[in-house]
C-alpha cells in the first residue's frame, strides 16, 4: 500500500513532467528580444590632422553593431543630445505594417527634437544577412551609420562554407569642414557641395593619408583560415570599387539576400548597398592592403583618393610594408557592367527567387538633373533633380502619419506613371528648358499587385549612375541596360529566373535598370537616390501602398512615443 504523502509526491511529479513536455512540444522556441540604447551626441574626433566635433551615437564613430537573430524583435531606443534635429532608418528591414518603425524624417515619422527619446520597436522577420542604420535627416548621415548582422536562426547554417571569423567592413567619407555647413553652403549658392577630404574604412582613412598613421583599421588573420567580410557602402555620395591585394573574395550574399558565389579580385558596390564576400587567408603571410575608391565614368568632381585597412597575417611585424591592390580604374565602365552581371539569386529550395512573372502595373521614371531660378543664388539658378520631371517637395508633417489619419492636404498621389514629355533621353545634352515643377507627389499602388518600374536615366545637363534606395522591400533587378529602355525589345531578355534581389539597385550612366516587387506591405515608403547630394536636390518620391482585406494585412496602429511635428 502506497502511503499517502508518497502518492502525492509521486503524482506531483507526474503532472510537472506532462505540463513541461506540453510546453515544450505546444510553445515554439521564443524570439529574443534585443534591447539598444543610442544616445546621439556630439564628440570631438581627430583626423587628417583636422579636429573637429561630429555628431555619434554613443561617442563612437562609426556607430555601435546592432546584433540579432531572424526572427527577433528589436528595441532600439534613440535619445538626441545634439543640436540637430535626428531620425534613424534601418536600411533594407522590411518593416511589415510597420513604417513607424522605418525612420526617415518627414516620411514616416517627424525627427526626435533635442532632449527627447522615441523607441524604434521591430520584428526582424524572413530576413537574415547583412544591413545597416544610418541617419535619415539633412546630411548627418555622414557620420551617424551602422551595421545590422542579422544571424540565421538557430541551427540553420549558412548555405555557404562556415567562415572561422566574421568583420564589418564600413566604406565611409570624410570631410575637414563641418558637414552641414558643407551642404548649406552649397544649397545657398546653388551648386553642389564641397567634395569630401577622404573616404574611410571603418571611420579610418588609412596611412596614404597625413597623420594617418594611427588612424588606419587592421585586421588579423590565421593563414589558410577563411574569413567572412561585411562590406557596406555608407559614402553619401560614391560609388566605390573594392580590393585586398592578393587575395580574390567569393561574393556570397547582397543586401541581406544570398547569391550564387562567385569569385573576383574587386568589387563595386553603391551607397546603401552591402556585400558579404568570403576570403581565404591562403597567400604568403604578409600585410595586405585593403583598399577603396570610387567609380565614376561621367567627368565629375569627386574625392578621387584611395582609402586604405590592412589584412595582417598572424606573427609578421608592423615594419612590413604592405602591398597594394589592383583596384579598376575609376571610370572602368566595362568592369563594372560585368561585375553587376555576375549577381545572381541563389534561387535554392530552401531560399527561392519568387519573381513575379504577371505584372498589374507598369511604371516608367525618367531621372534628370536641371535648373531652377533662385535669384539669391550664385548664378540666379539652382541645381535641382527629378522623377519624370517633379522635383519631390518634403513635407512639414510624417507622409504616413497624413496617409493614417486621412489628413487633407499634406500630399497628392498623382505622381504620373510616365514622363510628362517622352524625348532621346540618352541623346545629344539637353541644356535648355531644364526647370522641374515641383510638389509632394505620390503614387497610389494597390496592395498584393505587383510593379514593374523602369528607371531611365537622362542626359538631361549630364548623364551619372544612380543608386536608388526602396524603403520597406525588397525588389528584383531584372533587366538593365545602356541607351534608352525599349519596351517591345528588352523585356524579352528579362532574367526571370534568378535576378538579384536587393533594397538598392545602380541605374547605369546612360541606361536603365527595370526592377519588380509585389506591393504586400501597406504604408507609406519612400523611394529615392542613395547620393544624398541627388536626393536633397529632389530626386525621390514615396509610394502610398493601400490596405489589405485580412486584419494582419493594415497599416499598425502608430506607437504612443511617436515623435510629434
Amino acid at each position: 500500500m502506497i502511503s499517502q504523502k508518497k502518492f502525492s509526491l509521486r503524482l506531483l511529479l507526474t503532472i510537472c513532467t506532462v505540463f513541461a513536455f506540453l510546453c515544450f512540444v505546444s510553445s515554439p522556441v521564443e524570439a529574443a528580444v534585443k534591447r539598444y540604447q543610442f544616445d546621439i551626441q556630439v564628440k570631438n574626433v581627430s583626423r587628417l590632422c583636422h579636429a573637429k566635433p561630429i555628431v555619434t551615437v554613443n561617442g563612437m564613430f562609426p556607430g555601435p553593431t546592432i546584433y540579432v537573430r531572424e526572427g527577433d524583435r528589436v528595441l532600439v531606443n534613440v535619445t538626441n543630445h545634439a543640436q540637430y534635429n535626428m531620425s534613424i532608418h534601418w536600411h533594407g528591414l522590411k518593416q511589415y505594417r510597420n513604417g513607424w518603425a522605418d525612420g526617415p524624417a518627414y516620411i514616416t515619422q517627424c525627427p526626435i527634437m533635442m532632449g527627447s527619446s522615441y523607441v524604434y520597436d521591430f520584428n526582424v522577420t524572413g530576413q537574415r544577412g547583412t544591413l545597416w542604420w544610418h541617419a535619415h535627416i539633412l546630411w548627418l548621415r555622414a557620420t551617424v551609420y551602422g551595421a545590422i548582422v542579422i544571424m540565421p536562426k538557430q541551427g540553420t547554417p549558412f548555405p555557404f562554407p562556415q567562415p572561422d571569423r566574421e568583420e564589418v567592413i564600413l566604406l565611409g567619407e570624410w570631410w575637414n569642414a563641418d558637414v552641414e555647413a558643407v551642404e548649406k553652403q552649397g544649397n545657398s549658392l546653388g551648386l553642389p557641395p564641397n567634395m569630401s577630404d577622404a573616404h574611410t574604412i571603418n571611420g579610418k582613412p588609412g596611412p596614404l593619408f597625413p597623420c594617418s598613421e594611427k588612424y588606419t583599421f587592421a585586421m588579423e588573420v590565421e593563414q589558410g583560415k577563411t574569413y567572412l567580410l561585411r562590406l557596406i557602402n555608407a559614402a553619401l555620395n560614391d560609388e566605390l570599387f573594392f580590393a585586398i591585394a592578393g587575395h580574390n573574395m567569393t561574393v556570397v550574399e547582397i543586401d541581406a539576400v544570398y547569391t550564387k558565389p562567385f569569385s573576383t579580385q574587386a568589387l563595386l558596390i553603391a551607397p546603401g548597398q552591402t556585400t558579404n564576400v568570403l576570403v581565404r587567408a591562403n597567400q604568403i603571410p604578409g600585410r595586405y592592403f585593403m583598399a577603396t575608391r570610387p567609380f565614376m565614368d561621367v567627368p565629375i568632381p569627386i574625392d578621387n583618393k584611395t582609402a586604405t585597412a590592412i589584412l595582417q597575417y598572424k606573427g609578421i611585424p608592423n615594419t612590413i610594408i604592405p602591398t597594394l591592390p589592383n583596384l579598376p580604374r575609376p571610370n572602368d565602365s566595362a568592369f563594372a557592367f560585368s561585375y553587376e552581371e555576375k549577381l545572381r539569386s541563389l534561387n535554392s529550395p530552401q531560399f527561392p527567387a519568387k519573381v513575379p512573372l504577371k505584372v498589374d502595373r507598369h511604371l516608367f521614371y525618367t531621372i534628370g538633373l536641371g535648373r531652377n531660378a533662385c535669384p539669391s543664388c550664385i548664378n540666379g539658378t539652382r541645381l535641382t533633380a527629378s522623377l519624370n520631371n517633379i522635383s519631390f517637395v518634403m513635407p512639414q508633417v510624417g507622409l504616413l502619419q497624413a496617409h493614417y489619419f486621412n489628413m487633407k492636404g499634406v500630399y497628392t498621389t498623382d505622381f504620373p506613371d510616365n514622363p510628362p514629355t517622352p524625348f532621346n533621353y540618352t541623346g545629344a545634352p539637353l541644356t535648355a528648358n531644364l526647370g522641374t515643377s515641383k510638389g509632394t507627389r505620390l503614387s497610389r499602388i494597390s496592395f498584393n499587385s505587383t510593379v514593374e518600374l523602369v528607371l531611365q536615366d537622362t542626359n538631361l545637363l549630364t548623364v551619372e549612375s544612380h543608386p536608388f534606395h526602396l524603403h520597406g522591400y525588397n525588389f528584383f533587378v531584372v533587366g538593365t541596360g545602356i541607351g534608352n529602355f525599349d519596351p517591345t525589345k528588352d523585356p524579352a531578355k528579362y532574367n526571370l529566373v534568378d535576378p538579384p534581389e536587393r533594397n538598392t539597385v545602380g541605374v547605369p550612366t546612360g541606361g536603365w535598370t527595370a526592377i519588380r516587387f509585389r506591393a504586400d506591405n501597406p504604408g507609406v515608403w519612400f523611394f529615392h537616390c542613395h547620393l544624398e547630394l541627388h536626393t536633397g536636390w529632389g530626386l525621390k518620391t514615396a509610394f502610398v501602398v493601400g490596405d489589405g482585406p485580412g486584419p494582419d494585412q493594415k497599416v499598425l496602429p502608430p506607437p504612443n512615443d511617436l515623435p510629434p511635428c
